[in-house]
């Protein structure tokens, strides 16, 4: 009985200090701090100079660089390479900052191949800029930026060159042998020595150069400003954060990341999801089990006590009773299960339209797919082969899923198809895992969803808009498209872009998220198959 006492306290204890560092619950405000404006003030003057910042000590609120590594050894290694890292945790609080750090950095890099890292850009970013501190809001109005940090380089440079500009990046550099990482860092004398005929180059250019760095461990290089303000942890625990979803506070606003985590993982934190992956498989195969053998009249309920919280804000649009077919209906993409939802919330079979669904994902699938080639005049056809015979449809124009609350361009061919198609505005949350990646085994993505504590979604019908009246008034389908993103983007309360699936894959995964298709012969009966259910 002690025993259990003990464990509940501890994950109880454990969970508490989860749900502290996540991110979007530590993005609390307080304007009135003195320390924050007296910073503020004091570093707002810097037009004409030249700035140093100390990525750990002053750029981000926390000095600590277990997480961003942890980050690195889940996304990148493997769950077994995080569970070394935390395990090494305690021995590295007995090190000195200079050993701890080159341990991480073997543990966390050694056999990853150089070509295909890419954490440092598409996952790391998000983490870092909801970290940053008060800097972040003055880093712009340096007349040229200096960013120093203990970290490997390929962690950091991506983050402070494409989101905050900065033209100098000074960080450590990984050693390679034969196309892969051996997790050993040059020597920190290499660094310095590196650093300090930059900062000379930059002293002869332009003049005296401003230093910001921490009390508890300022960086060796911030010794060679003119002007050094250094602040301690205790002031920085009370800076709030910055991160705004339009990208004010940075040059380039955060639209697409990568990665399974949806937190920060710090150590008490990863401790809490290695203790919850038993219970969170327990609970993914009942959630998997109730929507997959139960209709959705007794599952959404049965979902709803083991944790998954379904909000429907308006009503349901009733079966078309005109005999013109099915209803299409036209939403934004936030994870696979986003037609599953919309089927759930009418409480009827509607048939998925995707494009490159695996078939793992399609098996498992409680609703019908039909594929799409690819080809607007073949993929019209087979759409409106399906709504004619009363088919409704559920399409995501966007093509890809977005994390942020912003929508990609939409695919006008569904405007195109209906005299009429019904607007959907999907939401979803998570608080562990995100159930989307651009360059991980998407079969999983409905199995990450489902793992979390408290899973969310939210279904809000928009009213109909007669796409069909609009083009033989002379709207090209363009024009309709972007009108319907409007409207869910307006309803969603995002940001309308024309960034498409193509740009995001670039980014994210280094391709263009095309997915090798498969025989045309094995793509026509699947398509036979879906058409004769």
């Amino acid at each position: 009985m002690a025993s259990k006492t003990f464990f509940s306290k501890s994950f109880l204890s454990a969970y508490r200090s989860l749900r502290s560092n996540w991110p979007l619950l530590s993005l609390h405000r307080s304007s009135k701090d003195h320390h924050h404006h007296h910073l503020k003030t004091h570093l707002s003057n810097l037009s004409g100079k030249a700035l140093v910042v100390d990525v750990e000590g002053g750029l981000l609120r926390s000095s600590s660089t277990f997480p961003y590594f942890m980050l690195v050894a889940l996304e990148a290694g493997s769950i077994l390479r995080g569970l070394l890292l935390l395990l090494l945790y305690p021995l590295l609080c007995c090190l000195t900052q200079e050993f701890a750090i080159k341990i991480m950095a073997l543990v966390t890099f050694a056999g990853i191949k150089e070509e295909k890292f890419r954490a440092g850009r598409a996952v790391l970013p998000k983490f870092f800029l909801e970290a940053a501190g008060v800097v972040l809001e003055v880093l712009s109005e340096a007349n040229i930026k200096m960013c120093i940090s203990r970290m490997p380089t390929v962690m950091v440079e991506g983050f402070l060159k494409e989101y905050l500009e900065v033209e100098i990046v000074v960080a450590r550099e990984l050693k390679v042998f034969a196309g892969y990482y051996t997790g050993l860092m040059e020597e920190e004398a290499d660094q310095y020595r590196d650093g300090v005929v930059l900062m000379e180059n930059m002293a002869s250019l332009h003049g005296s150069i401003l230093g910001f760095g921490s009390k508890s461990s300022p960086h060796p290089l911030l010794s060679q400003c003119k002007e050094v303000q250094l602040v301690s942890e205790a002031e920085k625990r009370k800076w709030h954060g910055v991160l705004r979803p339009n990208g004010a506070a940075f040059h380039n606003p955060l639209v697409f990341h990568d990665g399974r985590m949806a937190f920060l993982p710090t150590p008490a934190a990863t401790l809490a999801m290695f203790l919850w992956l038993p219970f969170a498989l327990a609970l993914l195969l009942l959630r998997c089990l109730l929507f997959l053998c139960l209709p959705y009249s007794i599952s959404v309920p049965l979902g709803a006590v083991t944790g998954v919280t379904n909000r429907l804000l308006r009503a349901t649009p009733s079966p078309r009773q005109d005999g013109f077919g099915g209803r299409l209906y036209v939403c934004n993409h936030r994870t696979l299960l986003d037609p599953i939802y919309v089927s759930g919330a009418l409480n009827r079979p509607v048939v998925a339209v995707t494009y490159s669904v695996s078939p793992v994902s399609e098996a498992l699938s409680p609703i019908r797919t039909a594929r799409l080639a690819r080809d607007k005049e073949e993929d019209r056809r087979r759409m409106e082969q399906l709504l004619g015979r009363g088919d409704d449809l559920v399409v995501c124009p966007e093509g890809t899923t977005c994390r942020e609350p912003y929508l990609l361009r939409f695919s006008p061919l569904f405007a195109e198809l209906a005299e009429e198609v019904v607007p959907v505005a999907l939401s979803a949350g998570v608080t562990m895992f995100y159930g989307t990646t651009a360059s991980g085994f998407k079969c999983f993505d409905p199995f990450y969803f489902l793992a979390n504590p408290w899973p969310r979604y939210e279904v809000e019908f928009l009213p109909a808009v007669a796409t069909g009246t609009m083009v033989r008034e002379g709207r090209s389908s363009c024009e309709v498209a972007n009108l319907v993103q409007g409207q869910i983007g307006a309803a969603l309360g995002f940001q309308c872009t024309a960034l498409t699936r193509k740009d995001k894959y670039l980014m994210l995964a280094g391709n263009e998220g095309v997915v090798e298709q498969k025989k045309k012969k094995n793509l026509q009966r699947s398509w036979t198959s879906c058409l004769m259910k």
